[in-house]
């Protein structure tokens, strides 16, 4: 199929955008397709009636200890530096997250958070962290009990209604996301930069597909479109020979051909109040809550000055391709990640078909991951 551009991305999220500059830096001609009415995928933000800058898909915030990684960002806008400070709540009570030690003095009486985090710091010696997995391996039965009470109130609660399945079939590296730390440090994450944009996620996707090589369609779904058929893609019938990048669900591209990957998604609540702060810490988590998650505080995420506070409320359910939700989080099982396994040897014997991006490539991708992941590919498919 003959096409007035030559390529074809599906999806505009940040896999998808940075892929399109990329091309369209050499020369060529690409057009994006995007479902949804907006650019950026589940990064976009805008400001609501409130006055207050939102995240329409959850909280994002950029963090990475790769220069090369940030300095890519800071080409199409501008960053603040920004520490996220995340907490949790249970039995009425408030901690930091990752847990620390303030932690231990928090929910278990004086004595005993002596006793205990002078084991911690003996068995742990010259360690900052440690993954809950690890902790709650201990040979010792204090250091082993303390996990144990995390698990049981946090981890455990909070993964089922997460990802709707128990903590014992989630994939381990979901749960060594959120270390055990060893000190009093706060903090969500411990990289080299941590930022949010001086104006929007949304300003900056603007400035990465401002580019006259790049055609951004909006509401405009490619699987109504492109199909695969004998290792081979079709564009309204007719075969493509362009290279096209796929960032959506791979399942969906190949019709369910194995049966549906599981992938996770999220209904909000927006509310607003008109007390000047809400919690306090921007995401806060709630593991006994029935239903939602964990609340964003979005006056906090950048801090913003005004009266009142935006706050959404996230719910958790399954990911439905016929329902009005989006796909957020891969769930890695060991019989998804084999599921996928078998899309993706689909994908390799189609020689024009690039996939990239988390839902893709089935992986829980943080930002500066995905942003990696996507240079990689320009890098390899791609190169100058």
């Amino acid at each position: 199929m003959k096409a007035p551009f030559d390529c074809l991305i599906v999806g505009c999220g940040l896999s998808g955008s940075v892929i399109a500059r990329h091309l369209a830096e050499q020369g060529k001609k690409v057009v994006i397709w995007e479902r949804r009415d907006h650019i950026g995928g589940n990064m976009f933000d805008y400001v609501d009636e409130h006055g207050y800058l939102v995240q329409r898909y959850g909280p994002h915030i950029f963090h990475t200890s790769r220069k090369e990684l940030f300095d890519y960002m800071c080409r199409f806008e501008q960053w603040q530096p920004f520490k996220l400070e995340c907490g949790a709540v249970w039995d009425g009570k408030y901690t930091p997250t990752p847990f620390n030690f303030s932690t231990i003095d928090t929910f278990f009486p004086k004595a005993k958070a002596e006793e205990l985090k002078e084991k911690l710091r003996s068995a742990f010696g010259g360690r900052d962290t440690a993954t809950v997995v690890e902790v709650l391996r201990h040979p010792d039965a204090d250091i082993r009990g303390y996990a144990e009470y995390l698990f049981r109130n946090d981890y455990a609660p909070y993964t089922a209604k997460q990802w709707g399945i128990s903590p014992e079939e989630i994939d381990p590296s979901v749960l060594m996301r959120v270390p055990l730390r060893f000190s009093y440090d706060t903090g969500y994450f411990a990289d080299t930069f941590e930022a949010m944009p001086q104006h929007s996620f949304t300003s900056f996707f603007r400035a990465l597909l401002d580019h006259p090589g790049i055609t951004v369609e909006l509401q405009k779904n490619a699987l109504d479109h492109l199909t695969v058929k004998e290792s081979a893609l079709y564009l309204d019938g007719e075969p493509a020979e362009m290279p096209i990048v796929y960032t959506g669900a791979l399942d969906e591209l190949f019709g369910f051909r194995f049966g549906r990957l599981p992938y996770r998604s999220l209904r909000f609540e927006w509310k607003y109040t008109e007390a000047d702060s809400l919690q306090a810490a921007p995401v806060v988590a709630y593991p006994q809550e029935p239903g939602y998650t964990r609340i964003t505080e979005y006056k906090k995420l950048p801090e913003q000055e005004g009266e009142g506070s935006t706050y959404a409320l996230e719910f958790p359910l399954p990911y439905d391709e016929n329902a009005a939700c989006e796909p957020y989080y891969p769930v890695p099982t060991e019989e998804s990640l084999n599921r996928y396994g078998r899309y993706q040897e689909l994908a390799e014997q189609v020689p024009n078909l690039i996939i990239c991006g988390r839902l893709a490539d089935f992986k829980y991708y943080n930002m500066d991951q995905a942003l990696a992941r996507a240079l990689d590919v320009c890098e390899s498919v791609f190169p100058e």
